[in-house]
């Protein structure tokens, strides 16, 4: 079996009859808009309009040469979800593959803090274009009244999108992601080439701390201060997640065991190339990095000003688009997990929540329920001075759990799982769980910073919730027992005829 590659198709295909479902959502989902899920989620156009500031003023601008880093870390995390949704591609994704490789508990929990971040993600990424663009673009003054209100909007009119019709929330994704790629293409030649005639690229910009200090800038900090260099680090951990929405999508997928880890690792490697060249063209074109880390909105200012006003004007409007799209998957990533943990009837009103509109063949009670959450947040976030920041910090420590949990459960459970239906890390299987397994150790490590605090507030009020109602769950249930998967005793019955065969043959 050839590794890193597209596994010999097994003679189950994957459908969600095998785990113990009836297929209820449409199965139309192709290559290029599974790829398109993948890609709009990290959307490299949000996270650096949503991050780079950030960034400027914690690490100076030559805090994006973490961004490689990351890249490495999160395709190999993208690697191992890929194996993961080729044995077991069912709507849920993290969630479906904790509760039956390891228990419907941590499954569960799993499936609560997936819930957590998929919530406020949504926010943060609809916040962007009310903080960080619009105001540029439309010649206003950002404050967080106006900013809460046009988020509101936003999420509303992405829950329709998802409520109503599936199809056309892919047209949409599909066109923006289009868009996307062709706007940061661009964005990436006319700055440099612009810029260098115009003598507006400044090499020396690269290797700048701005108004960070150089002494202790590479450290590792203390117990809870992050050392400067690296806290650059969280610039491309917030933007290079949710490529795993692509198996939140499985059951609603063609070929899901092949299409859907392609999806994942193409739109990380995709997203960390032209990011990468995105980064370095705009830190090269920032012109004085200390005055620019004062902007609310810096990567604008430099595409205005290098660009002038019409054809800045014009890119501006396709990094909308990217961004609304990318809150589009996100809140759609979001109604399909809220359903999948519905439908396993262990969600709060999962009676309401797992039904399925005949007339749209969507969730349209669990799309109706995310909006609500996902306003709710905001007005919670939304005063703060620094909202997108707080945002964006749970928004990267919740991924980090999910896939630091998942990386785990496969490392355990790899020689226990279902035979592959299309994708297989073969020799590369060691050195993939290696290197995830460091970054995702690293990664953690930084939310030891006190700015986090606020990240780990949230993060402290959602748990408490979900374990209330988990109480509840077992009391009522009659213990764990009572939330078995569907099927997942067959499943077990499976991997212990796999193991007594190979204990046999040897």
């Amino acid at each position: 079996m050839t590794a890193l590659s597209n596994a010999p198709a097994e003679p189950t295909d994957g459908s969600p009859a095998e785990f113990g479902y009836k297929q209820e959502l449409k199965r139309g989902t192709g290559r290029f808009a599974s790829f398109a899920v993948a890609f709009a989620f990290v959307s490299i156009a949000t996270g650096i309009f949503t991050t780079y500031g950030s960034v400027l003023n914690s690490s100076g601008p030559a805090g994006i040469w973490t961004w490689p880093i990351v890249i490495v870390g999160q395709l190999m995390v993208a690697f191992i979800f890929g194996s993961l949704a080729a044995r077991i591609p069912v709507t849920g994704y993290a969630y479906q593959w904790m509760s039956r490789l390891a228990n419907p508990v941590l499954g569960w929990i799993m499936g609560w803090i997936s819930f957590m971040f998929l919530s406020i993600v949504v926010v943060a990424v609809d916040y962007t274009i009310a903080a960080t663009v619009l105001p540029v673009l439309l010649g206003y003054e950002g404050n967080p009244g106006n900013a809460w209100l046009i988020t509101a909007v936003v999420i509303v009119l992405q829950g329709l999108l998802v409520a109503f019709s599936t199809k056309w929330t892919e047209r949409v994704n599909n066109f923006a992601v289009s868009a996307e790629l062709i706007g940061m293409v661009l964005l990436v030649v006319l700055l440099f080439i612009v810029g260098f005639v115009a003598k507006e690229l400044n090499v020396g910009n690269l290797f700048s701390t701005g108004a960070i200090a150089t002494e202790g800038y590479f450290s590792l900090g203390t117990i809870t201060e992050v050392g400067p260099w690296i806290m650059g680090t969280l610039l491309g951990a917030f933007t290079i997640v949710g490529f795993e929405s692509a198996a939140n999508l499985a059951e609603e997928t063609k070929e899901p065991a092949r299409v859907v880890p392609r999806a994942m690792w193409q739109a990380v490697l995709a997203s960390g190339i032209l990011g990468f060249l995105f980064l370095i063209v705009i830190t090269l074109a920032a012109g004085d990095p200390v005055e620019l880390a004062a902007s609310g909105t810096p990567v604008a200012d430099v595409i205005n000003r290098v660009l002038g006003p019409v054809v800045g004007t014009a890119l501006l409007v396709l990094v909308v688009i990217a961004i609304f799209a990318c809150g589009l998957v996100i809140l759609m990533s979001g109604v399909r997990l809220v359903w999948a943990m519905a439908r396993d009837d262990r969600f709060p009103g999962h009676h309401v929540l797992k039904k399925v509109s005949p007339q749209y063949g969507t969730p349209t009670a669990a799309s109706v329920f995310m909006v609500l959450i996902a306003q709710a947040i905001l007005a919670a976030f939304a005063l703060q001075t620094d909202a997108l920041f707080s945002l964006f910090g749970a928004a990267t420590l919740l991924p980090a759990i999910i896939y630091a949990a998942t990386v785990l459960l496969y490392i355990v459970k790899r020689k226990n799982l279902p035979p592959s239906k299309g994708f297989t890390l073969g020799a590369f299987e060691i050195p993939v769980m290696v290197l995830a397994s460091i970054w995702l150790v690293f990664e953690l490590l930084i939310f030891r910073d006190s700015s986090f605090a606020t990240a780990w507030v949230y993060v402290a009020v959602m748990v408490v919730l979900g374990g209330v109602y988990l109480v509840y769950l077992l009391i009522r249930r009659g213990g764990t027992e009572g939330i078995a998967m569907p099927d997942l005793h067959s499943i077990d019955n499976e991997l212990d005829d796999d193991a007594r065969a190979r204990k046999g043959n040897a």
